[in-house]
């Protein structure tokens, strides 16, 4: 069951000043057991199909060569032997290596989109909504775009920042790429993960629009 929750956000300048405020309807899960089995799924899924599976080792039958017997079965004095692919010769195959295998997994998109919006309303006072952050900067310059993060209210030196925008401004990106705990994505790339580790959000007026209309239906 979900239930519809209004958050009222307040809009940050540059200079750390409220011009206005910012509403939002989310349909949320209404127990919190809900919402831990929605965010665990929807994780689950999203660290799952960034898995490879590409790691694979060879069994005797897939080594080649070895088909010929190495010496008679008896009169050597040497122990009894079929094949020098066998997993006790330097050469042979693995017994019980991994294989390669695919582990994506489905999961709907009513489910995904829940999971999104209750961890945006669980990260609701950790938020800073902004509308002036693609402006702040003609052209990539690390120093100005730090400045500005800390003029918001965020301390970029010791909190995990998760920047959402509308649309990923290339001068931006340059300017975040070298801070190690910031992450810039775009409104249309909103992930579990990247909100779970954020411990501060930074959101564009428009992406949040953006946001409400995607997420939300």
């Amino acid at each position: 069951m979900v239930k519809c929750t209004e958050i009222f956000y307040p809009i940050i300048d540059s200079t750390n000043n409220e011009k206005n405020t910012h509403q939002i309807t989310l349909k949320i899960s209404d127990s919190d057991e809900q919402a831990l089995y929605s965010v665990h799924k929807a994780l689950t899924n999203q660290l799952n199909n960034r898995r490879q599976g590409t790691a694979h080792t060879k069994t005797r039958s897939k080594v080649r060569g070895g088909g010929r017997k190495p010496w008679k079965q008896k009169g050597t004095g040497r122990a009894r032997a079929g094949s020098t692919r066998s997993p006790l010769w330097r050469g042979g195959g693995i017994i019980f290596g991994p294989l390669s295998k695919k582990y994506t997994e489905k999961i709907n998109i009513k489910e995904k989109r829940l999971a999104l919006r209750n961890l945006i309303y669980n990260k609701r006072e950790k938020t800073i909504i902004t509308n002036d952050l693609n402006k702040c900067i003609n052209k990539p310059h690390t120093k100005t775009i730090v400045n500005k993060i800390n003029l918001l209210g965020a301390n970029i030196r010791k909190e995990n920042i998760l920047i959402i925008v509308m649309e990923k401004n290339y001068d931006l990106y340059l300017s975040l790429r070298n801070l190690p705990n910031v992450e810039l994505i775009g409104s249309k790339q909103l992930n579990v993960l990247s909100l779970i580790r954020a411990e501060k959000l930074i959101i564009d007026t428009q992406a949040l629009q953006k946001i409400n209309e995607i997420y939300n239906s």
